[in-house]
């Protein structure tokens, strides 16, 4: 029963991970409660454990009070999937924030990792970087500080043609059964012990030889990516959530188990990278130039980003001070950054007469008051072209890339590129990196005049060829803003609107979705169907299969959120 025990519950949990480590009030709980871009709601704790044996203890006990159980990161999901939608569940809802957790194990000098369930994308990336290694993904595409957990639970990545989205069959995870029995999964491929308590404990302590792994016959990385996004002539997309062949255990689990610790591969890092910046009015030219690049290349460019000029305009607008807090004082620096202005929030929020969002308004006019932070030559190509690619190719791919541009772009006229030097092509790199935080500064600095944002994000069939062209100008002017950006190579593409005043949004998002069904799309594309997006059945029947009581993140997809799915 909702309500039913919390002070209880709490009491119970106090021993355990520590009354500092839970949160009930409504303000200092709202961060966690809420989307970065879409989704709100009710929970009735949110509890920090420490540790995976503290997680585990946590789980045990929330299961105990049959209690609702959100698994919670960075909280940096897109589509409101790590959080609660409203207050229409059957029972109360906890939020389990893992971001202290933060544990990674180099495995066989880092040619693989053990990420826990705090880790981030840019803590795996600067431990990697000593060894010449990376990660699956390195661009952030939509949002900053994710966790490494949280994108293999998504199905995120894919940008890096090369090394493929996140995706791992080898995880150690805790599941529900049928009977109500918590269970611990090692599927991890290194022995641990047998018992709950044995398994923690040697994980944690690392109780085993990382520099002697034997290799596992099942996947830490999708090997077949490349040669998936090389078939132009398909008729289906290279990647989407709902895709049976890449739902595995915590892979694409949406936080339909409680994940403890996943095995990754890491890639090794290129001896020279190069960044091309293109641009043109001829959005055909573009798909003209994917073909050749897909079917010709014996290697592929790391990566190739679309930037329509709106989201060109709007990360350089509405994400400046994120840019230059990443340029002058790194990654490292957004953590701690990030935790003192939810801090701030929290404190100016019980002033209820000052105005809203008003961190985030303070630095949108420091940040208008310093002088241009993007090199010129970016913005006269801004200017001059609507629609802009950047390529980031590395060792044997730099000649083939500058070789087929080179003779694509003197075909025609008003379509040119340029070799960045090494600071610009850092700069368009993390101007592309920000620019995922444009929609949410957008509607935070409009929050009193403006509909609600419709976030999608879209894997378009590999043979598509009317990307740029498949919403009418009925749909479009329906739009108060918009930003179109997209990875490119594989088609996916992330497509946020902000609806003018008086517009029906769930009319709007429907029509756009209809067309999208006509033209064989699939959505959402990497960013978990939230409580934005209905599961379709394949994915549906694995949330089933994995919770079958319905424990964990319930009513994702727009399920049921009653308990056993009634």
């Amino acid at each position: 029963m909702k309500g039913d025990r919390i002070l209880e519950l709490k009491e119970e949990l106090i021993p355990i991970i520590g009354d500092e480590n839970i949160l009930t009030d409504p303000i200092k709980t709202r961060f966690y409660r809420t989307g970065i871009r879409v989704g709100q709601g009710k929970a009735a704790m949110v509890v920090f454990p420490a540790n995976l044996l503290h997680l585990w203890k946590t789980l045990e006990t929330c299961i105990l009070f049959d209690k609702i159980i959100i698994l919670q990161a960075a909280n940096t999901g897109l589509t409101g999937g790590s959080n609660p939608s409203g207050d229409n569940y059957d029972r109360d809802v906890i939020i389990i924030s893992t971001i202290k957790i933060n544990r990674l194990i180099l495995l066989n000098k880092g040619q693989q990792v053990i990420a826990f369930p705090g880790t981030t994308l840019y803590q795996l990336e600067d431990n990697l970087l000593p060894l010449n290694r990376g990660p699956h993904s390195v661009i952030g595409s939509s949002c900053i500080g994710a966790s490494v957990i949280g994108g293999v639970c998504n199905n995120s990545g894919g940008n890096l043609v090369n090394r493929g989205p996140a995706y791992t069959e080898l995880s150690l995870y805790a599941r529900l059964n049928q009977k109500g029995k918590l269970e611990l999964v090692n599927h991890l491929g290194i022995e641990l012990g047998s018992s709950v308590d044995d398994i923690l404990k040697n994980i944690e302590a690392v109780n085993f030889n990382t520099e002697n792994i034997i290799p596992s016959s099942k996947l830490a990385s999708d090997i077949e990516y490349q040669h998936r996004v090389r078939d132009v002539k398909a008729s289906s997309p290279a990647r989407f959530n709902a895709d049976k062949r890449r739902l595995y255990e915590s892979s694409g689990c949406a936080g339909k188990i409680a994940v403890f610790a996943v095995r990754l591969d890491t890639f090794p890092l290129p001896e020279k990278e190069q960044v091309f910046f293109l641009g043109t009015n001829n959005p055909d030219n573009l798909t003209i130039l994917r073909q050749r690049i897909l079917t010709e290349l014996s290697v592929l460019p790391d990566m190739g980003e679309y930037m329509h000029r709106s989201y060109f305009n709007g990360s350089e607008k509405y994400c400046k001070d994120l840019f230059l807090l990443i340029k002058f004082f790194g990654t490292k620096s957004l953590p701690k950054i990030f935790f003192y202005k939810r801090k701030i929030d929290e404190f100016l929020e019980e002033y209820t007469f000052l105005p809203r969002n008003i961190t985030d308004k303070s630095l949108q006019f420091l940040a208008s008051l310093l002088p241009p932070h993007l090199p010129e030559v970016f913005i006269k190509y801004r200017d001059k072209y609507e629609h802009l690619m950047l390529f980031s190719a590395s060792d044997k791919a730099i000649d083939l890339m500058n070789n087929i541009l080179d003779e694509e772009t003197k075909k025609v006229d008003e379509y040119e590129y340029i070799k960045c030097t090494k600071n610009e092509g850092s700069d368009v790199l993390l101007h592309r990196y920000v620019a995922g935080s444009a929609p949410g500064r957008y509607s935070k600095l409009n929050s009193n005049n403006s509909a609600s944002i419709i976030p999608l994000d879209i894997a378009l069939p590999r043979n598509c060829s009317s990307w740029y062209k498949l919403l009418p100008k009925e749909i479009l002017s329906q739009m108060a803003e918009s930003f179109q950006m997209g990875h490119f190579l594989c088609m996916v593409f992330h497509w946020d609107f902000v609806a003018k005043e008086g517009v029906n949004v769930d009319s709007l998002k429907n029509n756009i979705l209809s067309i999208l069904d006509k033209n064989n799309a699939k959505y959402p594309a990497e960013h978990n169907v939230g409580h934005l997006y209905n599961a379709e059945d394949d994915l549906k029947n694995f949330y089933q299969k994995l919770d079958p009581t319905n424990t964990f993140n319930s009513g994702i997809g727009k399920t049921s959120k009653r308990k056993n799915y009634e």
